[in-house]
């Protein structure tokens, strides 16, 4: 009971000291927005760098997400094409294309009946006479399974090939992943050169920041020897510059989603009117709330990391009486 009561007496206090911290970090908070007010023309000026640097990986990035859409809804995915046995009854073929209709890695499927071969061939080529002749008809069924795009990757196609090729009614499974391969490897080496891209820029950002924040550092030296001197801790004068680094970094990402918002519905447009004549349906895709919230997260980040290490770096130089 002595305890509880005791517990009782101190809340006050240490709900004043959670309190008195929160209004701390308010004010310090406004005040960084203030001094960066006060100066609009160099802190826009630092704001747009960061906002370019932020701009070119971000619209490369939806643009990537733009043409993997595409590509994924594109009507030439690969196809596997199963040829059946000529031997094989017709009510085991029937079967088969019933249990292939209930796969899931299973899109589309058409069946084509020897018959049906026969008489397209004999419609496309010239060899229809010649056929005739023949005692048997010598094409054999053929199945064409299109995968969902979820299995649409070379190595799932691989593996569901193999898998086709093990049922005793198939003779043969074609499929031709050639140019599928080289898409996803071209896909792959553009997100790698993306990723190298956005690391750099990144590094660019945070050095940005980080000298922007250390010019303010170096203005107000004789502003920290004094706090220095009459006992202020680290974390109180490292606090206002953290709150500039991320003032800094969230204007650049806002002003970055702009950039890349503006230019895509610029381009709207002529792709839907492209994508038209083609007899498609397809829209670019702007940044979604997901993708909004990780960029100007990352831009805070950037923002925060660049001022810590300003402010780590340059502190410690500063000492009262110092020059």
């Amino acid at each position: 009971m002595r305890m509880v009561e005791a517990r009782r007496k101190q809340s006050p206090a240490w709900q004043g000291l959670i309190s008195a911290y929160a209004i701390n970090h308010a004010q310090v908070c406004i005040s960084s927005l203030g001094r960066l007010w006060r100066a609009p023309i160099a802190s826009l000026m630092t704001a747009a760098v960061i906002a370019i640097s932020l701009a070119l990986p971000a619209g490369f990035f939806i643009v990537l997400e733009n043409a993997q859409r595409l590509s994924g809804g594109w009507d030439g995915i690969a196809r596997v094409s199963l040829y059946m046995k000529r031997d094989q009854p017709n009510e085991r073929i029937t079967q088969l294309v019933q249990s292939l209709r209930l796969r899931s890695e299973v899109a589309h499927l058409q069946f084509i009946s020897a018959d049906q071969a026969l008489e397209e061939f004999k419609t496309r080529s010239e060899y229809g006479t010649a056929l005739d002749a023949l005692p048997n008809n010598p094409l054999p069924a053929v199945i064409v399974i299109t995968p969902t795009a979820a299995n649409a990757e070379p190595a799932a196609l691989e593996a569901f090939a193999a898998e086709l090729q093990q049922f005793s009614e198939v003779d043969q499974v074609q499929l031709d992943l050639q140019w599928l391969k080289r898409l996803y490897a071209i896909m792959d080496l553009i997100q790698r050169g993306l990723l190298i891209i956005a690391s750099l820029l990144a590094l660019g950002v945070v050095l940005v920041i980080g000298n922007t924040i250390r010019l303010d550092i170096l203005n107000r030296r004789h502003e920290i020897q004094v706090m220095k001197l009459i006992g202020a801790t680290a974390g109180f004068i490292r606090r206002p510059f953290l709150y500039t680094g991320f003032w800094y970094g969230l204007s650049g990402g806002i002003i970055a989603l702009l950039l890349v918002n503006g230019g895509l519905g610029m381009l709207r447009s002529p792709v839907k009117h492209l994508a038209g004549s083609y007899n498609s349906d397809f829209q670019l895709q702007t940044f979604g709330f997901v993708d909004t919230f990780i960029l100007l997260g990352v831009a805070i980040s950037l923002g925060l990391l660049g001022s810590w290490l300003a402010v780590s770096r340059h502190l410690q130089t500063i000492e009262p009486g110092s020059r």
